[in-house]
């Protein structure tokens, strides 16, 4: 009897389990079911959309063009020995800034003074034939001409003596003069002012005018140059507003971020390198503090013009489609309207509009992958700590950025087309 009880018993309790695991699974099931989708209020409420947004602004607009160059000493000169001889003294001193016709060198001068004393003894004693011949020349004349006791034919031998004579004399003076230009070519002075490089020479060398190598080097820093490429199709352009102003050139360290010099453009080369389909151009700067060094690497920004009172937005906010160019605006009850733009040029981070927003209106910089037209949005503007597409401040904002900074420089300049044409139509990058 107590053998059924417990066996009663036991049943019981496997019932009661199984049905507290039934109760406890359905209700499991029940709340997840519950948060498994949205109630039917909350998925017909519109979603908001968070972007970020900056004005429309109206500012002068720099358009550069952007070439890589090196620099140049504005004149280069080996400095050589002009005569055979001894180096005995040396008057200057590696890295010294050389004036044009300071002393630099000086040469054994005592064999070509010998020269020039044996010169000017021969001239000297040629000189004394010659006045003694013109007094004979002037007798015979005198005599001819008075009592006939000399013949015409001696006459005239005693003019081609005195002739010879001359001509001897002037032989004997030019003697002169190479002695005495020899004599000054042991005095080395500076051709040009420059910066005088390492000493390739020592003194008590036997220097000579057929050596190879010079005995120093002087490069002229101020000014120097820098000679740089663009591409050819856009020589033409600079060509034609070099005919209006002169160009200000601008050279920018190998990060491109520290400006060195300002100068002017020069010139342009005679023809285009078809290797790379580019022209060269030459820049002079002042380089008053010394910024430029031959052979530097430099980034060279020419100015090309400026367009005053530009419509601009931030380069980032302009998307282009199958019908063109296109900006999202923001409307006033904070939805998303796609607005077509003519874009007239893009110089850094900022993009000339020709037509389609007016200033004062807002538009999208961040986010448009998300939108469509009619969209909710948040907008947030645009701050200068934010990184990626939102480092572009609002144009006219005191955060502007400036166009001479280094990030404007870093993109590329475009023409515009209507917007209605290819998906590439409104930039044709240069």
């Amino acid at each position: 009897m107590s053998l059924d009880l417990k066996k009663t018993n036991g049943e019981l309790v496997r019932k009661v389990f199984a049905i507290a695991t039934i109760l406890l699974m359905t209700l499991l099931a029940a709340c997840s079911g519950s948060n498994s989708g949205p109630s039917p209020a909350r998925a017909n409420a519109p979603q908001t959309i968070q972007v970020t947004v900056a004005p429309v602004g109206r500012q002068d607009l720099p358009i550069y063009l952007n070439g890589l160059g090196s620099v140049e000493a504005f004149y280069t000169v080996s400095v050589k020995s002009r005569v055979d001889g001894q180096l005995v003294q040396v008057k200057f001193r590696e890295g010294d800034f050389a004036r044009k016709g300071d002393l630099l060198a000086v040469i054994d001068t005592r064999p070509y003074q010998v020269q020039l004393d044996q010169a000017q003894a021969q001239l000297f004693r040629d000189q004394a034939s010659l006045r003694d011949t013109q007094l004979n020349y002037e007798r015979f004349k005198t005599l001819l001409q008075d009592s006939g006791a000399v013949s015409q034919q001696q006459v005239d031998t005693q003019k081609a003596t005195v002739d010879q004579l001359e001509g001897t004399v002037r032989n004997d003076q030019a003697l002169v003069d190479n002695a005495k230009l020899n004599l000054s070519y042991c005095h080395i002075t500076a051709p040009e002012s420059g910066r005088i490089g390492l000493r390739l020479v020592d003194p008590g060398n036997m220097v000579h005018a057929s050596d190879a190598n010079p005995m120093l080097v002087i490069t002229q820093l101020q000014p120097i140059t820098a000679i740089f490429t663009l591409p050819e199709d856009q020589l033409q352009t600079v060509a034609q507003h070099m005919r209006k102003r002169a160009l200000q050139v601008d050279a920018y360290s190998r990060d491109d971020q520290t400006k060195l010099a300002n100068g002017k453009l020069l010139t342009i080369d005679n023809q285009i390198d078809q290797t790379t389909g580019t022209g060269r151009l030459k820049a002079v700067f002042d380089n008053k503090n010394n910024e430029l060094w031959p052979n530097q690497f430099v980034n060279v920004h020419l100015l090309l013009e400026t367009r005053k009172d530009a419509t601009v937005i931030p380069a980032a906010a302009v998307q282009r489609g199958p019908q063109g160019s296109y900006v999202y605006v923001v409307k006033p009850d904070k939805t998303a309207e796609v607005r077509p733009v003519n874009i007239a040029i893009t110089e850094g981070n900022l993009a000339e509009i020709a037509s389609g927003i007016s200033p004062n209106e807002t538009v999208v910089t961040d986010g448009q992958d998300k939108l469509q037209a009619g969209s909710h949005i948040e907008p947030h503007l645009e701050g200068p700590g934010q990184t990626g597409n939102r480092n572009t401040v609002a144009p006219g904002s005191p955060n502007a950025p400036n166009p001479n900074s280094g990030s404007n420089r870093q993109g590329r300049r475009s023409q515009g087309g209507p917007p209605s044409s290819s998906p590439n139509s409104g930039t044709a990058s240069q």
